[in-house]
């Protein structure tokens, strides 16, 4: 076990229209989410199950986090709306809180 005192933020997306239209916005979708990645600010993402929404873990302050979240496809075409949840990770599993530095 490893304290590694990192802010992460937990974002819940919650579907607010049909599967369908939700299909249809999800390549730009997964395509913003490879920019998170990309730029290490994504650790792991998706879907609810059942399938309701998506849950993605990402690095960083409540704040930036939000003003981020606010770009996804899903988010700004009103498809999915979005809480953040933002918390210190205090303890992590042998080799995990080297991703989350």
């Amino acid at each position: 076990m490893e304290r590694p005192d990192a802010p992460l933020c937990m974002i819940v997306l919650t579907y607010r229209v049909p599967l369908d239209q939700v299909d249809a916005k999800m390549k730009a979708h997964v395509a913003w989410l490879e920019q998170g990645y990309e730029q290490g600010i994504f650790l792991t993402s998706g879907r609810r199950n059942p399938r309701t929404g998506g849950v993605i873990l990402s690095r960083g302050g409540k704040a930036g986090v939000e003003a981020l979240i606010a770009t996804d496809p899903f988010v700004s075409s009103g498809a999915a709306e979005a809480e953040v949840i933002a918390f210190t990770a205090s303890m992590a599993a042998d080799g995990f809180a080297a991703l989350l530095a």
